[in-house]
């Protein structure tokens, strides 16, 4: 789902001797990477922009394998800078990346126990419903020059988004880099009014992400229980299966999207 980003020289595969040290003797690395993973929301505002992008190439390693995914635009800034991290580290083994994120996400607090057991802080479920999202990075002022499509759509900027698609220079599906589409991060962010406009636009309802999530899957993640209600009345499929085949667990564990789905259905309050 979501994916973190750290470490030294800005993100590129070249910086491994700080991920190099093995996990703790009888601790297993995959369930180490996990925890290191939900640790790190509660880590962002001490990371640099360097070691977000670190991290990120480094999740994104161990759940994908190499970067086979084509190069963002040119006007992608963000995109560009987390696919030249990934591109970067090659063919480096998803043990190897595991090492390095675990290593880094020590390096930021070095008073973290792994072995005690962690809640998830109630945002590390925002954005994507994973332990981080969105960028990974924590969101910055971005120069007016150097924005697109999705930064006005985060910053639910719907004149600009509406204007964009009515002139044909956006295409109301286009998706980022990790296949979000506007509509996702609309309602990702809580912005009923722009999902209501993007929906206007002929947006696809049931586009999936790249993991094979819907909008609506965000808009349970976040309980937003209006814009659920809005999706499901514009012909939201609750049933759509992710990559793997399986509902993912922001439909079948949400109290906002059951309670919706009962009033959808029968009509109950």
């Amino acid at each position: 789902m979501a994916s973190p980003p750290l470490s030294a020289a800005g993100g590129s595969g070249a910086e491994h001797s700080s991920g190099s040290e093995a996990p703790p003797p009888g601790r297993d690395l995959p369930a180490l990477f996990e925890q290191a993973a939900e640790r790190l929301p509660a880590l962002l505002p001490a990371a640099s922009k360097e070691q977000l992008l670190y991290l990120y190439a480094r999740y994104k390693q161990v759940k994908l394998g190499t970067c086979n995914t084509p190069k963002p635009s040119f006007f992608d800034f963000e995109g560009k800078q987390k696919w030249e991290a990934w591109k970067a580290l090659g063919d480096t083994s998803p043990h190897q990346a595991m090492q390095e994120y675990v290593a880094a996400v020590k390096k930021l607090d070095p008073s973290w126990n792994p072995q005690t057991t962690e809640k998830r802080a109630k945002e590390s479920k925002t954005v994507f419903g994973g332990p981080v999202v969105s960028s990974l990075y924590q969101e910055e002022t971005i120069r007016e020059e150097d924005k697109n499509i999705f930064d006005y759509c985060r910053e639910n900027n719907i004149d600009y988004v509406t204007k964009a698609i009515q002139s044909k220079k956006v295409d109301v599906n286009v998706t980022d880099e990790e296949g979000r589409a506007l509509l996702h991060w609309a309602c990702d962010r809580g912005h009923k009014e722009l999902v209501s406009a993007l929906l206007q636009h002929s947006a696809d309802v049931n586009i999936q992400d790249g993991e094979g999530q819907t909008a609506l899957h965000y808009a349970a993640t976040c309980e937003f229980l209006d814009i659920v209600e809005l999706l499901l009345q514009s012909g939201a499929d609750p049933g759509l299966r992710d990559q793997e085949g399986c509902l993912p667990e922001e439909v079948t564990d949400s109290k906002a999207i059951t309670s919706a789905l009962q009033q959808h259905v029968t009509g109950e309050p």
